[in-house]
C-alpha cells in the first residue's frame, strides 16, 4: 500500500476534471475495468499502438506499469492519467505526458487511447483540454508535442480542435501494429490560444 500513498498524495498529481470526464493517476484497483475495456477494445486498437506483449492484460503486467507510472511520477519525467466518467465510474480511456524535460526545453509528449466503447463521443478532446491545463498551468511546460498516422483522422481532428498545430512530417516515426509507420508531428505551446468547445 505504500505505493498506493506516494502516488495519490503527490501534488503534481491532482484529480483533474473536464467537461463529462474526469482523470486521475492509476491505481491497482483499475485493473478489472483497465483489462476489460482494454481486451473489449483490442480490435479497435491495435491499428493505432505497437503490438502489445503476450501478457500486457495480465495483473503482473498492469503491476509493473504501475510500477513504472510510480517512478516516472517521483522523476517528475511521465504524468499518466486514466480517463474515467465525471462520477469517476467508468473507464474510457488513459492519457499520458511522457518524456518531460525540464532546463531550456521544458516539454513533454503527450499520447492517448480511447476505449471503443466512448469512441468518437468528444470525451477525449475534454480529457486532452485538462491534461493541457495542467502541464502549463501547473507543471509549468513551455510546449506539449503529439503524433499521429496520418490516416487517423480523429486524432488529427481532436488535436487540431484542441488548439495543438502541425509541425512537421516525421518518416517511419513510430512501430505500430508490427511496422515501421510515418507520423504528422503537432505542437502546442504556452501562449497558443486554448481553443474552447
Amino acid at each position: 500500500m505504500a505505493f498506493l500513498r506516494s502516488i495519490s498524495t503527490n501534488p503534481a498529481t491532482p484529480v483533474l476534471r473536464g467537461d463529462r470526464v474526469m482523470l486521475r493517476t492509476p491505481s491497482p484497483g483499475d485493473y478489472p475495468q483497465w483489462a476489460k475495456l482494454r481486451e473489449e477494445s483490442r480490435s479497435f486498437l491495435a491499428r493505432w499502438e505497437p503490438i502489445w506483449p503476450a501478457d500486457d492484460l495480465t495483473k503482473l503486467a498492469f503491476r509493473r506499469r504501475l510500477r513504472r507510472y510510480q517512478r516516472e511520477v517521483r522523476n517528475g519525467t511521465g504524468y499518466p492519467f486514466f480517463v474515467f466518467s465525471s462520477d469517476g465510474d467508468t473507464l474510457l480511456g488513459g492519457l499520458t505526458l511522457s518524456q518531460v524535460q525540464r532546463g531550456v526545453t521544458q516539454s513533454a509528449i503527450l499520447g492517448y487511447w480511447m476505449g471503443q466503447p466512448h469512441a468518437g463521443k468528444g470525451l477525449m478532446t475534454s480529457a486532452v483540454r485538462a491534461v493541457v491545463g495542467f502541464a502549463f498551468d501547473t507543471l509549468h511546460l513551455n510546449r506539449i508535442e503529439a503524433a499521429c498516422l496520418p490516416h487517423n483522422a480523429a486524432s488529427v481532428r481532436l488535436l487540431e480542435k484542441v488548439g495543438f498545430s502541425r509541425q512537421g512530417y516525421a518518416r517511419k516515426y513510430l512501430c505500430i501494429d508490427g511496422r515501421w509507420q510515418d507520423h504528422l508531428l503537432f505542437g502546442l505551446v504556452r501562449d497558443d490560444p486554448r481553443p474552447q468547445g
